[in-house]
């Protein structure tokens, strides 16, 4: 479709219509569903316009789009910064006072969220997008390496990284939760 795309301009619409629904859902992940359509429609120009660059070589077209992607995310920082916190201030939202019973369980939830969405604030640039690719853009690790432009062993050590950082910020909550919110109990410490 690409290389036709080159005589017939048209036949860009078929790679549009094929990989659009993807490209929206995994932009709607990252920076939310207002931000989404105009990274969709940023990145099919932009592929459009690098079209001629493209490695006929390569059968799926999906890593590469999403690679334009991450990198046009990467400049609305902002905007995703902005949707972390609409996060964090949406589950906030949604304890009612009237559940009593479920309130802890929620407050803990949003404690565990926020610990989350910090820790892959703290994540570097290139192991949050090589995670988000992984979890939000449904690609394999080749498809990664592809769309990022990195060797496999790169993403391989970006997810062990960022991995790990998030279970220690999953664990944090726990440990946290077993000593009492905070309150070390030296009494059980002691036995």
């Amino acid at each position: 479709m690409i290389e036709r795309s080159s005589a017939e301009p048209g036949a860009f619409a078929l790679l549009y219509d094929r990989h659009a629904p993807a490209i929206y859902r995994y932009a709607a992940r990252r920076i939310g569903s207002d931000g989404a359509e105009d990274i969709m429609s940023e990145t099919f120009l932009v592929a459009f316009e690098r079209r001629s660059a493209y490695d006929l070589a390569v059968v799926d077209a999906r890593p590469w789009l999403l690679g334009i992607a991450t990198r046009l995310m990467r400049k609305h920082v902002r905007v995703e910064a902005r949707a972390w916190k609409g996060m964090v201030a949406d589950l906030a939202a949604q304890i009612s006072p009237d559940v009593i019973e479920q309130a802890s369980a929620r407050v803990d939830a949003t404690r565990q969220t926020g610990r989350l969405a910090s820790a892959l604030r703290s994540l570097s640039t290139s192991d949050r997008d090589t995670l988000l690719l992984y979890a939000w853009g449904d690609l394999d690790y080749a498809g990664i390496a592809e769309a990022l432009d990195v060797p496999i062993g790169t993403v391989r050590s970006r997810l062990n990284r960022a991995r790990r950082l998030l279970r220690r910020a999953a664990g944090a909550l726990e440990t946290e939760t077993e000593t009492g919110h905070g309150r070390t109990d030296t009494a059980a410490q002691r036995a």
